[in-house]
């Protein structure tokens, strides 16, 4: 019997999230694996893998927000505003006269805080039921809405001039659904010299952290957090007692007792150390808003 539970993966280079999902069910021999936010094949770092009952957590890690390592290369732009693309534009020299140090941390400022911006065309967003991805590379033009997002950090922390180049590495903290690659085009458009992405590395998702993960190749027998311990890291934590916890798991309200919690989603953790569900409120009661399996022990 395969324990459900959260493992948390460094992904490598050149591998899609979907392999390492793929690695992750022959390692375990479950079928049941998701993860929670995927990441480029250029890109490495954190991915949050949910196995078996607990892929139901998977729902409430998503939207957490992440810390990013990245390479910001000015003065080129590419197809797909990373690497993996062509590049389709070069500085002309002259534009490096008004690329001062002062200049590139206004511009760091415009993008930091709540800002509107717009995906690259090469992500993984639905359109009509098609990844955009999917779509420009069979050749139609993609212009996906811009969405509101939030950085909260965009901190420069290594700069080095090339030939007509120049590489910021930046730390960037910001909520789901913030295209790193989207950053950096804009970084470099708003300069006036262009530019892309070299480099991007997740270190966080929410409370999460990619010194806890392990390799690729160390998935046979790896740690995994109990779906307990990875909800206390999500979530609010209620203590509820056996004769609760039998009746959330029997869908059924803990009459009056709303007040027990302040956020709108909280943890049920029952005196055994095992996550019962997500509990919300419902007028003057608690109800469950994700059971999870009573095998998920």
């Amino acid at each position: 019997m395969v324990l459900p539970g959260i493992l948390l993966v460094d992904k490598p280079a050149g591998l899609t999230s979907h392999d390492v999902v793929a690695r992750t069910r022959r390692a375990f021999g479950t079928r049941k694996v998701g993860h929670a936010g995927t990441l480029d094949p250029m890109a490495t770092g954190l991915l949050v893998i949910g196995i078996e009952g607990a892929t139901r957590l998977l729902t409430y890690i998503v939207g957490a927000g992440k810390t990013y390592e990245a390479t910001i290369r000015l003065g080129q732009a590419t197809g797909t505003d990373d690497a993996d693309g062509e590049i389709t534009a070069h500085a002309d020299p002259a534009a490096w006269a008004d690329v001062s140090d002062a200049r590139i941390a206004a511009e760091i400022s415009a993008l930091t805080g709540e800002i509107s911006q717009v995906p690259s065309a090469v992500s993984a967003i639905k359109v009509d039921g098609r990844r955009a991805y999917d779509r420009v590379r069979a050749g139609e033009e993609v212009v996906l809405d811009a969405r509101n997002v939030v950085v909260s950090r965009f901190d420069v922390v290594g700069d080095r001039a090339g030939d007509g180049i120049r590489d910021l590495d930046v730390i960037v903290e910001c909520s789901s659904g913030t295209y790193i690659r989207s950053l950096a085009r804009d970084l470099g458009a708003a300069l006036g010299v262009g530019g892309h992405l070299t480099a991007l590395r997740r270190t966080r998702v929410g409370s999460f952290d990619v010194a806890d993960a392990v390799d690729i190749d160390s998935l046979e027998g790896a740690p995994v957090l109990t779906p307990a311990q990875a909800a206390e890291l999500i979530l609010p934590v209620l203590s509820v007692s056996a004769e609760e916890a039998r009746d959330l798991r029997h869908g059924k309200r803990l009459a009056g007792q709303a007040g027990r919690i302040d956020a709108p989603l909280v943890a049920a953790i029952d005196d055994e150390g095992v996550l019962v569900g997500v509990v919300e409120k419902r007028g003057g009661d608690l109800k469950s808003a994700m059971n999870m399996p009573e095998s998920a022990r």
